[in-house]
């Protein structure tokens, strides 16, 4: 008869116990639950997000309307300079206009008694051989500087641009008139260098007030006649 190990099926079914062990530890242990993904988060902790990220919104809405705000600003300061260059410029071109001119004016006065002189010196025909061509090269040098002759017989007397130095009464002209020019004026676009000397004439005073006696006294005459003739013709 064959002995039986005690234990020997009950080994294979039942897992090894260390000696001194209690029965609890060799039950086997239920599976845990997985903690990977953390517990779920809490309602209120969502809303504190929402509000989070409306905070930044707002922030960043403000910094850009504070970059906006500011770009507006330079952009017209830049606006505000570049007007001011504008205007500079031209108060430079026109300064540079006006010098020019200045120094022109007074070259060209210097130049005045001589030119005084060809003119006087073409009226009594003296103007003639080498003299005549040097004035006539002056004459057109000063011409392309912008030098400008004015002043004729005739014309009604201006005295803005006249110089009247001699007066007289003429019946023939009906406003104050240049009959005589002593010496020609002369300019420079705009700018009168030396006003015309002048002779001036003005109508005759009284000459209005003669014609109207005239015709006055002759109407009388005629009425007396008219007047006589009727009591001699009776």
């Amino acid at each position: 008869m064959t002995e039986e190990t005690p234990g020997f099926g009950e080994s294979a079914d039942k897992p090894d116990v260390p000696s001194g062990a209690t029965p609890d530890d060799a039950a086997p242990k239920a599976a845990e639950p997985s903690t990977e993904e953390g517990p779920a988060a809490p309602a209120g902790d969502t809303d504190g997000k929402t509000s989070a990220q409306d905070t930044g919104l707002a922030g960043l809405t403000a910094q850009l309307d504070q970059v906006r705000t500011a770009l507006n600003e330079r952009t017209a300061d830049l606006q505000r300079l570049q007007a001011e260059y504008q205007n500079y410029r031209r108060r430079v071109e026109r300064d540079k206009v006006t010098v020019k001119e200045i120094a022109s004016a007074n070259l060209l006065s210097e130049l005045l008694p001589t030119l005084d002189d060809i003119g006087r010196a073409r009226e009594h025909g003296e103007l003639v051989g080498g003299f005549k061509s040097v004035a006539e090269a002056l004459e057109t040098v000063v011409a392309k500087m912008g030098l400008q002759q004015f002043g004729k017989e005739g014309e009604p007397f201006d005295p803005t641009i006249h110089e009247a130095l001699m007066h007289s009464y003429a019946p023939d002209v009906t406003e104050t008139t240049c009959v005589a020019i002593l010496q020609p004026g002369y300019r420079i676009g705009e700018r009168t260098i030396r006003p015309a000397r002048v002779a001036v004439a003005e109508p005759q005073p009284g000459a209005q007030t003669v014609k109207g006696d005239e015709s006055a006294e002759t109407a009388p005459e005629g009425s007396d006649e008219k007047e006589t003739g009727g009591p001699d013709e009776g």
